[in-house]
């Protein structure tokens, strides 16, 4: 969703963009890496033979965990989101790469993130022993004035500036983490699984987790494109309990 306001051009979202714009990435590639140990050049017929015969050896290696094999693909994702998604997204280093605009060259654009009636607003219980919660309706609205209030706000401060001839750069520290950027993101399967078992809550996960709900969203997204070019991969990584290998 995304509400442009009628006096200015301030925009507001409570969603999230993620793209899939490349990727080399197939169940094929796990298996001719995996064979390579045992049957050397020989491996190399895998790139035509159907991955559905060997989904068992697909499952072998991700329950045993045996995870170089899941590493010989790519994927790249543009993403759009808030910056605090950001800061959270570039704690996953191995196996990941990223580009993402600069507020030292460009001008940033006044998009911003407020959460929708969805999005759980109250925390409850103790540091490592919590939950989230729907707030009322007029917490939520709460939330909302305060943000867009600030952001406008913030973003006034920021055009003063620059029409005052202040460099970008330094411009921008006023502006909050909630404002939108955007990045590529290229990953392959072995890292884009870790980072799914840290970044999003499903039944089926061994280990449970508890991400912040906008990079979860991310999360979301990245794994739905992932799905359709490795669908036995990913239904190992979630028979296996979604460890990554």
């Amino acid at each position: 969703m995304t509400d442009t306001s009628a006096d200015d051009s301030v925009q507001f979202r409570d969603d999230v963009t993620v793209e899939l714009i490349k990727h080399s990435a197939a169940d094929s590639d796990v298996l001719w890496a995996a064979r390579v140990s045992t049957a050397g050049e020989q491996s190399l017929a895998e790139l035509t033979k159907d991955p559905e015969r060997s989904k068992g050896l697909i499952n072998f290696l991700m329950r045993d965990r045996h995870g170089s094999p899941f590493e010989h693909n790519s994927m790249t994702f543009f993403v759009s989101a808030p910056i605090f998604v950001f800061r959270e997204f570039m704690r996953h280093r191995v196996g990941w790469s990223y580009n993402e605009e600069s507020g030292r060259y460009r001008e940033l654009e006044p998009v911003f993130y407020v959460p929708s009636t969805e999005r759980k607003l109250v925390q409850q219980g103790r540091p490592g022993k919590y939950e989230f919660v729907h707030g009322s309706p007029e917490q939520h609205q709460s939330v909302v004035d305060a943000m867009e209030a600030s952001y406008r706000q913030s973003y006034d401060a920021y055009q003063k500036m620059l029409a005052a001839g202040v460099a970008r750069e330094v411009a921008r520290a006023t502006l909050p983490v909630g404002l939108f950027s955007s990045m590529y993101a290229t990953c392959n399967a072995r890292s884009l699984m870790h980072f799914l078992g840290l970044r999003t809550q499903h039944e089926l996960a061994k280990v449970p987790s508890f991400p912040q709900r906008e990079i979860e969203m991310v999360g979301e997204r990245m794994e739905a494109e992932w799905a359709k070019l490795m669908p036995l991969t990913h239904a190992a990584f979630n028979g296996n309990g979604r460890i990554a290998p």
